[in-house]
């Protein structure tokens, strides 16, 4: 168990490193490519040794795997999203899809159960439960409406990309900096300060997520140059 929990922590810490990488490198260059799948690679590690320990071990199984689920999740569909397949049977996004709303309707289930406990459940508060609730929920409503009309295009495929790509980097983040706060040194514990590189995220996600679905502008995004060419 001992070696779960240090593969663990390994690829958590590469993947937040990579991921900060590729969010803030030049989108689509050969340096947001590269540092983006590795994001994938360690994420995927992590999530799933996150997840088993979770499972094995009875920490917090509740909160926890659904995170590891949500996480894994996201990463997979935006690496798809960016990456379309051949067409033909969608299976993988169908069993994908139904992942999603599984662990969006449990998760919700936990959070009413908490509100109606007293606002916790085992121990937990509510807002976890219904975080990945509503995103897991939401994300598989997305994923029904690409099954019925097909691949996206242009802003929309992108937008898909960077919101799913981004917000599993911040529930890491924020796994990180605050779920495992009592790990870092005493000086560091500061949480305007553990605050700081959560919100770097979702600042940088709704920056993006605002250019290129509301301004619909491409600059800066490499080999984008306008929204018919994508």
């Amino acid at each position: 168990m001992r070696t779960l929990y240090v593969v663990h922590i390994v690829a958590a810490g590469l993947g937040l490193a990579f991921g900060y990488v590729a969010l803030y490198a030049a989108k689509g260059a050969t340096l947001h490519r590269r540092s983006g799948m590795l994001f994938v690679y360690t994420m995927l590690t992590m999530t799933f040794f996150g997840g088993l320990i979770a499972a094995v071990r009875g920490v917090a199984p509740a909160v926890n795997v659904p995170a590891a689920v949500v996480t894994a999740y996201l990463v997979i569909t935006a690496l798809i999203t960016i990456r379309p397949r051949a067409t033909g049977p969608r299976w993988l996004d169908l069993g994908l899809m139904l992942v999603a709303l599984a662990v969006g309707v449990t998760s919700l289930t936990f959070g009413f159960e908490a509100l109606a406990n007293g606002g916790t459940r085992d121990g937990m508060p509510a807002f976890p439960f219904f975080l990945f609730g509503v995103v897991g929920l939401s994300a598989g409503v997305s994923d029904l409406r690409i099954i019925r009309w097909g691949s996206l295009q242009g802003a929309s495929r992108l937008t898909r990309h960077l919101w799913r790509m981004s917000f599993a980097l911040f529930i890491a983040a924020m796994s990180f900096f605050f779920g495992q706060a009592d790990e870092l040194p005493k000086a560091l514990r500061i949480p305007a300060l553990l605050a700081l590189p959560v919100l770097a995220v979702l600042v940088t996600m709704l920056y993006w997520l605002w250019r290129v679905r509301i301004r619909r502008t491409f600059q800066g995004i490499v080999g984008v140059g306008a929204p018919e060419a994508v």
